[in-house]
This record gives structure tokens, C-alpha cells and sequence, in this order.
């Protein structure tokens, strides 16, 4: 297996399904060795196809506020690794953008996740990936997320932050009232672990 940089470096350049995609490849995520938490998310919008950078988008707004984090921590590769089930923009279809292309997963999922050794919390957002770290979880999104106790501390499914999931969180004020107050202290406590001076 290459060292991240270079594994970074293979991936960036991948062109696995380029004929699929409206706007041609251009894998999004970030990754350091040193980075403690890893958020598992879908695949990149036309936003952040445009940016070139996770997030940056009101998705990315939202998530940053769920979790009580600052940008300047959230694009840092050696504190939060970001790495989606598709790295490219798949297009959009009627009901949203189309589901992350499922070529990146065989390719490179694997042996990027065995780069990072010192993984501590893993945020799963959305049901492609909670379908890939959480095979044993329930059938619905919302059952999963509701029973996110079963699978805390080390890992944390999530709903999708979209502007879309709007009804999703007013249906499910639990999620606000229980769950985001103990996400932000676990978030809070893994980053000042890897602040703590040795």
C-alpha cells in the first residue's frame, strides 16, 4: 500500500468513471495520518465540484454548526478527514443529486481507511454510507440515527445537514435536543486529545 500522500496523489487523478459524470472527475476529500476524526459522507455537489473543497456548501454550514466546529479545524486534514462514498459530483437526477458512484468504494476505500491509523470518532452521514460502516444497522435512516447509542462512542451515524432534510429534523426534535449536545462534547474531547501536549 503507498504512503497517504502519494495514495492522496492516485486518487485525485482517478478517472474510474469519467464517462458518467456531467462534469468530468474531480475526486473531493481531504485526508492527514495524524487526523482523529473521519467524516463518512455521500459524494460531492456541483458546489463543492465547482470549489474543489468538502463542503462548501450550506450542507457544510450546517454540519460545521452540528458539530461545534470551526472552519479553520473542519479543513484541517491532520484533525478531521473527510472522505465520501463517491469522490466526484454523480450528476443530478429528479429528486436531488444522483447516488455516489459506486466504483470508489472497490478502488480506494480500503486501503484509505487503513491510512489512517489514528481514527477515533467516525461521523457516517447519510444512508450510502451508513449501508457501508454500519451493515448490521437498522432498515431506515431514521432508525439508525435514532438508536446512534449503540454505536457511541467511536462511531456516530447521522442524517445528511442538506437544506433538503429540513422536515426531516422538525419531524425529529430529538435529534437537536439529545443527540447534537453529546456530539459537540464528543467532537470537543477527541480534538483536545489531539491538542493535549505528550
Amino acid at each position: 500500500m503507498p504512503p497517504l500522500p502519494a495514495l492522496l496523489r492516485e486518487i485525485r487523478g482517478c478517472t474510474l468513471c469519467s464517462p458518467h459524470l456531467p462534469l468530468g472527475p474531480r475526486p473531493v476529500l481531504q485526508a492527514g495520518a495524524e487526523a482523529r476524526i473521519l467524516i463518512a459522507s455521500q459524494a460531492p455537489g456541483r458546489k463543492v465540484h465547482a470549489s474543489g473543497k468538502p463542503f462548501t456548501d450550506a450542507s457544510g454550514d450546517r454540519l460545521r454548526d452540528w458539530l461545534g466546529m470551526s472552519p479553520e479545524v473542519f479543513y484541517d486534514p491532520n484533525r478531521v478527514a473527510i472522505v465520501p462514498m463517491g469522490f466526484c459530483y454523480p450528476g443530478t437526477g429528479s429528486g436531488g443529486d444522483l447516488p455516489p458512484r459506486p466504483e470508489c468504494v472497490p478502488a480506494w476505500r480500503a486501503q484509505l481507511l487503513a491510512s489512517l491509523p489514528n481514527i477515533e470518532l467516525t461521523l457516517v452521514i447519510g444512508r450510502y454510507a451508513i449501508a457501508w460502516h454500519l451493515p448490521d444497522a437498522g432498515a431506515s435512516l431514521t432508525a439508525t440515527v435514532r438508536c446512534w447509542r449503540e454505536y457511541w462512542p467511536s462511531v456516530v451515524p447521522l442524517p445528511h445537514p442538506s437544506p433538503r432534510n429540513g422536515l426531516w429534523l422538525r419531524r425529529n426534535p430529538w435529534f437537536a435536543e439529545e443527540m447534537l449536545p453529546a456530539l459537540r462534547q464528543r467532537v470537543a474531547e477527541v480534538l483536545a486529545q489531539r491538542d493535549d501536549p505528550p
